[in-house]
């Protein structure tokens, strides 16, 4: 596999080229392209599972999806962004592990036995503290739990999913919508698989310490031992999470995790007919994923991948860099050649802050995009003197009358 960068005009340049100058005088724009091309040409994948998708979770590639952006009810997936508001408001020193939670009548009617549910078994008016509500929710799948963490967050339950909106939002989740903190059914209570594995990887990206949550096989409450509702848990595949789901009206479903060999795959499927279906295909999915096809990485984290022109700087070029090492994920066996591609808007303005997200990294196999991560500057570049500034603003002047020229004459031909 040969990896080379190219400018917007084509010339090729080693990998670690910094100039992508053409692309920067010609005001090159932050092209995103959505990774889910990758998924076009993949190796040959069949699921029962109406919806699906497959993902490596470091590189954000999508290795199989099918109606992954049909909207679908979450049933008790939707406890996945119940957790995320709890996880947030333990990092924000709200919630610890001494708060306690009541249950109140309507969790207990509700999400109880009674209630016709998964249920943690919390006794009436009695008071749990996080811990173990966490794990009555991501363990247990307790609805009684997860009403009990509304109410405690947001004294009701509507209030709360005004909250789990935001925070969806905040994350990416385009076409998800929340009603309640259950998964219970609503109206227009919707998601979509690929939502779903963003707000998975988000998990695992943003509370690594609490995500451990989602891979205990069992826990006890009241005396009545549960366990994890996760078959893959079950499995020798290295499943470590997350979440199960069932409605009458969306059928079974699972968003799920497993790392093999420092790789994680994170795997959403719904709509499957019966529990057996659900934990196959989830295997069948997680399975080929790692088996199909192999990480390759060109770039460590932190390395130089490009260089930026800058305007007024002390500088005329500043490194871009990555916070990822920079893997691609490619069907095994395949000799196809790849070019890697810095895309930024520019020259970049002085002065130029580190850590500053300015461009995308782009790798494609022919037309085909398959590696998009952003680009940041690797250290800060003040303004120039007054005689540097002044030498690029006539540069800039310079370049202005050769983009005027140019588009005479191809308007002319």
């Amino acid at each position: 596999m040969r990896v080379t960068a190219t400018t917007g005009a084509g010339r090729a340049l080693t990998r670690r080229a910094a100039a992508l100058a053409l692309a920067a005088l010609l005001g090159t724009s932050l092209a995103v392209t959505d990774a889910r091309a990758q998924a076009t040409q993949t190796p040959a994948f069949q699921t029962l599972a109406p919806h699906a998708i497959l993902i490596d979770a470091d590189t954000g590639a999508i290795l199989f999806e099918k109606g992954a952006d049909e909207p679908f009810s979450p049933a008790s997936m939707a406890k996945l962004m119940t957790v995320e508001v709890l996880f947030d408001e333990m990092r924000k020193g709200k919630l610890g592990p001494d708060t306690e939670f009541t249950i109140s009548e309507n969790a207990w009617r509700r999400g109880g036995a009674g209630g016709g549910g998964s249920s943690m078994f919390a006794q009436l008016n009695s008071k749990v503290k996080l811990p173990d509500l966490l794990r009555g929710i991501i363990v247990q799948s307790g609805n009684d739990a997860a009403i009990a963490a509304a109410e405690g967050v947001a004294g009701t339950e509507d209030n709360f999913s005004q909250i789990m909106n935001r925070h969806a939002k905040e994350i990416g989740l385009e076409r998800s919508t929340f009603r309640n903190a259950t998964g219970y059914s609503a109206p227009d209570q919707k998601v979509t698989a690929r939502d779903l594995s963003k707000l998975a990887i988000h998990l695992i990206e943003t509370y690594p310490e609490n995500y451990k949550l989602f891979s205990e096989r069992e826990f006890t409450w009241n005396k009545i031992r549960q366990q994890n509702r996760n078959p893959l848990l079950t499995l020798d595949i290295g499943a470590d999470g997350l979440k199960t789901g069932y409605l009458e009206e969306s059928g079974y479903g699972l968003t799920g995790s497993a790392v093999q060999n420092g790789q994680r795959l994170v795997l959403v499927v719904s709509g499957l007919k019966t529990a057996r279906d659900r934990a196959a295909e989830s295997r069948k999915l997680i399975e080929w994923g790692f088996r199909a096809f192999e990480a390759r990485q060109i770039f460590n984290a932190g390395e130089t991948v490009a260089e930026a022109e800058t305007f007024g700087a002390e500088k005329g070029r500043v490194p871009l860099v990555t916070k990822k090492p920079v893997r691609l994920m490619l069907p095994r066996g395949n000799s196809d050649r790849l070019v890697a591609r810095a895309v930024y808007q520019g020259p970049l303005t002085a002065p130029v802050e580190e850590g500053r997200e300015v461009g995308r990294l782009k790798v494609t196999r022919g037309e085909q995009v398959v590696l998009d991560m952003p680009l940041y500057t690797a250290e800060a570049v003040p303004a120039g003197t007054m005689t540097q500034r002044a030498l690029d603003a006539a540069l800039e002047v310079g370049t202005g009358w050769f983009r005027q020229a140019l588009s005479r004459i191809t308007s002319k031909s």
